[in-house]
């Protein structure tokens, strides 16, 4: 655990795992992160983990989503609270040893590597030899759809494979928890779409958590399967309820009247957080 003192009806889309039942995988209490400059980032925020989520932290620009999610990640300090992993493996200082996987808003590829050599640098991190890595390799570039593409060059690759070969990178280690820093903000609303589905079949498929920073009402009703409504900074939990449906999100599912009042429901909690201002 760290610890920071003062000044320092059936769904389809359920967690696999028997939530009520198992150890979480985070628990943050009352974080509290304040940066060398004095922004008050975090006050006061909780919230927990549970393995087989699919959770949207959800705010506007500007709230501390990306700074919380890096804090789960084991890459950044607090200022006041405690943040735990209690299934994960902990090292000498503190913080998680590995089993976590982080895509970023851009993919951050190596330009000079290809797709396969890309998706390999986690596992060489681990010392583990390309010969050894390259079975699951093409595993992860398999689930995302790019297997044919591993002798490619990032700049031979559209902005969703790219993105697709950064997701395969986060998984190739076979992670228990995905965070995931909007990382389809940047691209057109078809490709979008598709990683979106493509995200929820990999969650359903693998059981894997996922932790999906957002700002969009219409992409955290249509993935999560629980919201967490954050406030603009300080940050913190405004609201934390979960989002369950009756039909299969899909093509069809975006022009239904049960997704239309998701989407109504998620932009009201985030009116509310917001102060009243109206949120599209």
């Amino acid at each position: 655990m760290v610890i920071a003192e003062q000044g320092s009806s059936e769904t389809h889309l359920q967690p696999t795992a028997d939530t009520a039942a198992s150890r979480p995988l985070v628990e943050m209490t009352n974080v509290t992160k304040v940066f060398s400059n004095g922004t008050v980032a975090l006050s006061d925020m909780t919230m927990t983990v549970m393995p087989g989520e699919f959770i949207s932290l959800l705010g506007p620009s500007g709230c501390g989503k990306s700074t919380a999610l890096r804090i789960i990640a084991g890459l950044g300090g607090i200022s006041a609270g405690s943040i735990d992993w209690p299934s994960f493996r902990i090292n000498s200082r503190g913080l998680p040893d590995g089993d976590i996987s982080f895509v970023f808003q851009e993919p951050t590829l190596m330009p000079w590597q290809t797709v396969f050599g890309n998706v390999y640098l986690p596992m060489r991190l681990k010392g583990i030899s390309r010969k050894a890595a390259s079975e699951r390799i093409m595993s992860a570039l398999e689930s995302v759809g790019l297997a044919d593409f591993h002798k490619a060059y990032p700049r031979e690759l559209s902005g969703g494979m790219k993105m697709r070969v950064s997701i395969a990178r986060a998984l190739v280690t076979e992670p228990k928890l995905l965070l995931m820093d909007e990382p389809f903000a940047a691209l057109d609303e078809i490709t979008r779409q598709k990683l979106n589905d493509d995200v929820l079949a990999l969650w359903k498929s693998t059981g894997i958590t996922v932790v999906f920073v957002t700002h969009s009402v219409f992409e955290s009703a249509y993935l999560a399967n629980r919201i967490v409504v954050m406030k603009a900074r300080p940050g913190r939990v405004d609201s934390d309820f979960p989002l369950h449906t009756s039909l299969e999100r899909d093509s069809h599912y975006r022009t239904s009247e049960e997704y239309r009042q998701a989407c109504s429901e998620v932009s009201a909690r985030l009116s509310e957080a917001m102060g009243g201002e109206e949120h599209a």
